[in-house]
């Protein structure tokens, strides 16, 4: 080897070590990102009803922030394509920030359309915190997807459940500065954002998508002994050959099935959820209950995720989430049964629909993962979390219609329907999996 060439191989990489570092990065954002996001929604719908003035546009501001998560979602994408994980998680945390602001100046001038563009924006924030957890696994071990992207699942649990127990002390805070009550909570979730962009930006070195790419290119050109030595852009190495999220997904069983899986998920979660405030609302349940019971909820999201993570690792992508859709149809059982207010009955249903959701979102989540490389991964990952943020908005939308005609009951019925969906991608998964495997020995 000459001298040039060994000047310029690069030095060698801890790569065990950088990914130690950014699974506690992720987490540390993903702490202050939920927070951010928890404030938010527990007020989303009823600043929505009081600005609105009417009842049944109260789930209007959450589709606009499902649908917000949507668009950005693939604004994310492209740019973390492009730029790396740090750049574009960056981004979405900027606009979310901006997003709380714009809330707050809506609920002071009193302008409906323009509290639908701070939700749409504050969407942009829940695309950065679904995305990080796909940055978790660039640079995991095949047997540790699901654990690594578990983890910072899990990390959402402390701002996620401090959250929506911030309305209170929200409005107090607004009392004190002059703002409508309802608002107080958008100025805890500025701080959290803006502390989550913060800490991306200075801490998420090196980029593990960077990296990863970097280690793939290595493989498919060994000569090669630096990354620039191939076809690089913008600081990350790019693939010779590009393919379309959607192409993906459609050349692929396996990532179409993820894709539904996650996406009726997450209709399901999104449509109960954002309207329980409203049905507590109605048996005149103070701001401090109903964000218990909202807070009780997200816990259910997250709480157990490092367990579903390691779940998935071992058995498999497919009984976990069957598990998954029982626990969504159990949750719906009991919560659309429940009378208007509070109630433990309630409290149990609620946290039991996050717990459902955790279970069929990691599971799916990871399948994504699994069927995709460092070259495709975020194009695809950016199609499957937009394609889950279009259903969940369907599903909020639809939500708002059902509870202001037949009732909360009806809507839990709703989303019964649904949750049968997800026990029918289950079991596709696992036809899937066992055709795979069977296909050698038919041959």
């Amino acid at each position: 080897m000459s001298k040039r060439s060994d000047a310029a191989a690069p030095s060698p990489v801890d790569v065990e070590a950088v990914q130690r570092h950014t699974v506690r990065t992720l987490v540390s954002t993903q702490v202050l990102g939920g927070l951010g996001v928890g404030a938010a929604v527990s007020v989303n719908a009823m600043l929505a009803k009081d600005v609105s003035g009417v009842e049944s546009l109260a789930g209007v501001a959450q589709t606009c922030a499902v649908l917000g998560t949507a668009g950005v979602t693939l604004l994310l994408a492209h740019v973390m394509d492009r730029r790396g994980r740090r750049i574009g998680l960056s981004l979405g945390y900027l606009l979310g920030a901006l997003g709380t602001g714009v809330s707050i100046l809506a609920g002071v001038v009193r302008v409906f359309p323009l509290l639908l563009v701070g939700a749409a924006l504050l969407g942009a924030t829940t695309a950065a915190n679904n995305q990080s957890r796909y940055a978790a696994t660039d640079l995991s071990q095949p047997q540790h997807r699901g654990r690594d992207l578990s983890i910072v699942v899990w990390a959402t649990t402390v701002g996620s459940v401090l959250g929506p127990n911030l309305s209170g002390p929200g409005k107090a805070l607004a009392g004190a500065v002059g703002l409508p009550p309802l608002t107080g909570a958008y100025l805890f979730s500025g701080v959290g954002m803006i502390a989550a962009l913060v800490v991306m930006l200075l801490r998420l070195r090196p980029d593990p998508l960077v990296l990863a790419r970097a280690a793939d290119l290595r493989a498919a050109h060994p000569r090669a002994a630096h990354p620039r030595d191939a076809h690089q852009r913008d600081g990350i190495p790019a693939p010779t050959e590009r393919a379309s999220g959607w192409a993906l997904l459609r050349a692929d069983r396996t990532l179409r099935l993820a894709a539904l899986g996650m996406a009726l998920a997450h209709a399901v979660m999104v449509s109960v959820m954002v309207m329980t405030p409203i049905h507590m609302d109605h048996g005149h349940a103070t701001l401090e209950i109903i964000g218990l019971v909202i807070s009780i909820h997200i816990l259910g999201m997250y709480v157990f995720s490092p367990l579903v993570g390691i779940a998935v690792d071992r058995w498999g992508s497919w009984p976990v989430l069957t598990a998954g859709g029982v626990v969504l149809l159990l949750s719906l059982a009991l919560s659309g049964t429940t009378h208007a207010g509070g109630s433990w009955q309630l409290g149990v249903g609620l946290f039991l629909l996050g717990v459902g959701w955790s279970l069929a979102t990691i599971a799916c989540s990871t399948l994504v993962t699994a069927a995709s490389t460092p070259v495709t991964r975020p194009a695809v990952q950016g199609v499957t979390d937009l394609l889950q943020s279009l259903t969940a908005a369907v599903g909020g939308a639809v939500a708002g219609v059902i509870v202001g005609g037949p009732g909360y009951a009806a809507l839990n019925g709703f989303a019964a329907v649904l949750a049968l969906g997800v026990l029918g991608a289950a079991w596709e998964v696992r036809r899937t999996a066992y055709r795979a495997e069977t296909a050698p020995s038919r041959r």
